[in-house]
Order: C-alpha cells, then structure tokens, then sequence
C-alpha cells in the first residue's frame, strides 16, 4: 500500500480550488445574458411580422392621432389636386411626348436626358411625381389600418386610392404610347378625377365616426343636391371634351383631335356650367326655405362661390383664345368644384364623432334635435374639461346601443 501524497485531496468528486474559482458567475451578469439571449430570439419572429404585412406590423404599433389621420388623409387629398394640375401643364407645355415610351422615357433611357430638351424635363419631372402622389397615398393607408378600433371602412377608402393611382398610370402609359390619343387623354383625366373623389371621400370620413349615417336634411334638400351632383359630373366630362378638341393637344407634332367643334363643345359646357350654377342657387333656396342645419348651408354658398370663381376664368380664357395659364387656372378650378360638391353631398348626413377626437367644423354647428342624435353631437356643445358620452364605432365585436366615454 502506497502512501497518499502530500497536499492531494482523498475524497471523491472533489474540485480544485482553481477550478472552482474559474467557474463561479455574478448572478446579475448570468441575467444580462439570459435577456440577450431571449431578445435575440424574439427578434426573428418580429422581422417576419414585418417582412410579411409591414401594414400591421406598424399598426399593432403605433395608434395616430384623430389630427394626424386627418393630416394623412388631406396630404393624399392635396397631392392628387397637384397631379391634376401637372399633368395639365406636361399638355399645356406641349411636353407630352417629351419621354416618347414607357414605361421607360426613351428607348435606351429610364430617365430624362440633356439630349431630351425641356419637354423631357417636364413629363419625367411629372412622371416622378407619381412618386410623391403613392408617398402621400401610402401614409393614408397607413393610418387608416393603423386607427383603434379598427376602422375598415376608411382603410378600403385608403386602399382604393392605391389602386387608382395604379390604374392611372397605366393609361398614362398607353396614352403615350397611342401618341397622345384624345380619347386616352380624356380617360387619363377622368380617372385622376376619380382618385380625386376617392381622396375627398376619405379626407371627410375621417373627420367623423362609423355609426350609421344619420340625415340632417329631408328629401326636398337631399333630392336636388344629388341632381346638382349628377350635372357637375356631366360638366367636369363635358371638359374632357373642350380638351379634346382644342388647341392644346400636348405636343408640338400633329396629334389627332375629337371630330368635334371647338364652339360646339365650348357652348355645351357653358350651358351646363350654367345649369350646375342655377341648381346650386336652388340648393341655397330650398335650404333656407326648409331650415336646413347651418352646416350644409355653409358648404353650398361655398360650392356657389367656387363656381362663380371658376365661370369667370372659363368665359375670360374662351375670349382670349385659350392662354395657358388660364386653362392651367380653370383645370385647377375644376378640382376645387368637385371636391366642394361632394362635400356639400356628405354634409346632408353625420355619422358622430371620430374615435377619440373632436367634431369636424361640420358637425359643430349642427343643431340637436330633441331625442334624435343628440349622443352623437354632445362633444361639439361640452367643454374640453367635461365628457360626452358618443356612439363607439361599429365593429365586428361591438353590440348595438354600445357607447365610449370621450373626454
């Protein structure tokens, strides 16, 4: 038997003091690793949300101010105007052709070149702001997906816009392509009004709530205001066809033009102008005569405003031969004659407060019935210090009768 040697330790499982020292961990630093450790491994998971619907993923994530879903909605809103008015100017520059392909702006090029002139310059630049235009447009969307509760009407609103948008440019692109077509000219415009509809559509619903849209006007208001909105539909088409036929064909080159007379269709738009203006002067009658909220009331003296405005600008430039700037000014005039029809349309109606925020100016100065809305209109007459109990928006949980409180 063999002595045991000096300073080893005999007893089984033992660990070196050296080892032990080596392998001894702060707990606090073994929790910081554990927490990287799980961050990640949760960070996989989120870039997939995100890959996947980066829509949703932003909007389990951020809820928008009411204000700052109205901000988006007027941005797609503006952006769509100023479309319309650039494109106005690429045909009244006579640049239409200045990129003379598409989708690139020349055979061997994507972009406008110094060989490509001015003209080149003014339809890429238009062309780019296509981009700016699905910017704005996108920032709706998001928004609108992003609003709690959930509001789906609006998100459709904001998704249509996309698609228009989309569309548009398609026939932007055949209308290059055709050379020009006034036909395709015609429908390139009546589609950006469209998107221009759509805009103002989602500019209103999201100054307002979801509940079930209650009239504030009887039939003898609502009924020439939908005929009003039919002739200002007929007249803004009755334009495509004065461009159609007019001098300004959108380059230099010889473009075909609609077998049309100038004067022909000139003096039918005038002749509809007119009728839009004397069912207007109807509208401003009726609703006073029947006492019609002051609010729809305010919303047709400006639509009368806006025509007169725009009947001006229409008769100067038939005199003076068409100048640019005044047809430039007149397709500008045209928007804002849509967009204030269509707000004097929606004005007949309230649908209660948006979630979470305050009345539109709208809805402020309609008057309360007694027992009939008055949930719906309680915000606009309460202080900021006090709460008003409002229909909630309907959703896909939500039972009839139910209500928020908003302060």
């Amino acid at each position: 038997m063999s002595p045991p040697q000096s300073g080893v330790s005999t007893t089984a499982g033992a660990v070196p003091p050296e080892a032990s020292a080596g392998t001894s961990r702060d707990p606090r630093e073994c929790a910081h690793k554990l927490a990287r450790t799980m961050s990640a491994v949760h960070l996989v998971p989120n870039l997939f949300e995100l890959v996947r619907n980066p829509i949703a993923y932003i909007a389990k994530r951020w809820t928008p101010a009411p204000e700052t879903l109205r901000r988006a909605a007027l941005s797609a809103l503006a952006m769509s105007v100023v479309i319309i008015v650039t494109g106005g100017a690429v045909r009244l520059t006579s640049s239409g052709l200045g990129c003379d392909t598409w989708p690139k702006c020349s055979s061997d090029s994507l972009y406008a070149t110094s060989e490509m002139g001015v003209h080149g310059a003014i339809e890429f630049g238009n062309r780019m702001l296509t981009y700016v235009l699905s910017a704005a447009v996108g920032w709706a969307i998001v928004a609108a997906r992003s609003a709690k509760p959930r509001r789906r009407g609006l998100s459709r609103l904001a998704w249509a816009q996309f698609w228009t948008v989309m569309g548009n440019a398609v026939i932007g692109g055949v209308t290059v392509l055709t050379g020009l077509n006034p036909y395709t000219v015609a429908g390139h415009f009546l589609l950006a009004t469209g998107l221009l509809t759509v805009a103002t559509l989602t500019w209103l619903r999201a100054g307002e709530g979801d509940v079930r849209p209650r009239p504030l006007a009887g039939p003898p208001v609502v009924k020439p205001v939908r005929v009003l909105v039919v002739a200002s539909a007929a007249l803004v088409t009755a334009g495509t066809v004065v461009t159609g036929a007019g001098p300004h064909a959108g380059d230099s080159s010889e473009v075909p033009r609609m077998p049309v007379a100038l004067e022909t269709a000139a003096q039918v738009h005038a002749a509809l102008a007119w009728i839009v203006v004397a069912l207007t002067l109807v509208v401003c009658l009726v609703m006073r005569a029947f006492d019609a909220p002051p609010g729809p009331r305010a919303r047709a003296r400006e639509l009368l405003i806006v025509l007169l405005a725009q009947g001006v600008v229409g008769y100067v430039q038939y005199f003076t031969e068409l100048p640019e700037v005044l047809v430039g000014t007149h397709l500008l005039g045209a928007s804002l004659v849509w967009i204030a029809t269509l707000r004097l349309l929606l004005s007949l109606r309230e649908r209660g407060l948006p979630p979470g925020g305050t009345p539109a100016a709208d809805a402020a100065h309609v008057p309360v019935e007694e027992g009939h809305g008055q949930a719906a209109h309680a915000g606009a007459t309460q202080t900021s210090t006090r709460k008003a109990r409002i229909p909630a928006p309907a959703g896909a949980d939500d039972e009839p009768g139910h209500t928020t409180t908003v302060t």
